[in-house]
């Protein structure tokens, strides 16, 4: 099958929002500027200072009665999904059914496996059985779970979320494994650090398990997160953007930020995002890959400079 895609753009903005004014402003920011969502990332422990996101987006739902809020990505192998789900649901009801929970299994870091007792090894397993605990649950009946790693029985979680069976899971990942999952139980699917013709072949790969398993899917969503920089050349950007990537995920992010990221001037970053769209994209999250005193200004020149370049 190929998988349906939504026929409209749609432009989020993922950032980090560390106190409550932070919070304000962020939220008023991307009100006013017309961006349709905002996503906040996730890790028990980073390379960098990390606010919970479930506890971020509590806070943005209300001061925006418009904007659908997401994670991008939840570590669920992290958490016992059990908790999870009433957490998720509890967000679902705060923000109206605007939440889309985005879900990853990590990796990168294993001493925040260590530190919350999860084998690394076993994350991709916790990832799959947790998606069905959280849907079983979020039906508000009575359900159970047999499951190698979170059995219960006769367990109903209510309320159940406004949105029906949940708010829609999107996976992330960029392995054989992480896409079949995805063409197999998501509703939607979150890249980040590929290119537009890994995009098209992670979307390919997807159908097929999704035809696999026999699958009826009436939308499926496809988002990818795009770090980006404007500036008046390239290299500036790229300087930019190496600096901020290579401290985020402390590694030499040098190279990387020249393959994944859109850099340059407005119209070097609206092409590339156009060629994501033309790979299936339909829900561009961006990422300012900027000093913090200028990550607002990014996006807001995105909104300015870049949108009106974009292919609708």
């Amino acid at each position: 099958m190929t998988l349906p895609l939504e026929k409209d753009m749609k432009f989020g903005w993922m950032t980090s929002m560390d106190s409550l004014d932070s919070v304000r402003q962020t939220t008023k920011l991307a009100d006013e500027i017309g961006m349709d969502s905002l996503w906040v990332g996730d890790h028990i422990a980073f390379a960098v200072p990390i606010m919970d996101p479930l506890l971020q987006l509590a806070q943005a739902a209300a001061l925006s009665d418009r904007l659908t809020l997401g994670t991008s990505v939840f570590l669920l192998p992290l958490r016992h999904p059990t908790t999870v789900a009433k957490q998720v649901s509890t967000l679902d009801r705060l923000t109206e059914g605007r939440l889309i929970f985005g879900v990853g299994i990590g990796g990168e870091f294993p001493n925040e496996f260590a530190a919350c007792g999860v084998p690394v090894k076993e994350r991709g397993a916790r990832l799959s059985e947790g998606m069905d605990v959280l849907r079983k649950l979020w039906t508000g009946d009575k359900v159970s779970n047999d499951g190698k790693f979170f059995p219960f029985n006769d367990v109903q979680m209510r309320p159940k979320p406004i949105q029906a069976g949940g708010p829609p899971i999107w996976c992330g990942g960029r392995s054989e494994p992480a896409l079949k999952r995805a063409g197999q139980k998501a509703d939607g699917y979150i890249s980040y650090v590929v290119t537009p013709d890994m995009y098209k072949a992670a979307l390919d790969t997807m159908s097929a398990a999704a035809d696999e398993a026999k699958r009826e899917v009436d939308s499926f969503g496809t988002a990818h997160l795009l770090f980006f920089r404007i500036d008046d050349t390239f290299e500036k950007s790229w300087d930019v953007a190496t600096e901020h990537l290579s401290e985020r995920y402390a590694s030499d992010f040098r190279n990387p930020a020249k393959r994944y990221c859109a850099l340059g001037k407005p119209e070097d970053v609206a092409a590339t995002i156009n060629q994501f769209r033309e790979a299936g994209v339909r829900h561009i999250i961006v990422d300012s890959v900027s000093p913090l005193n200028e990550r607002h200004e990014q996006v807001e020149r995105f909104a300015k400079e870049v949108k009106p370049l974009l292919v609708s």
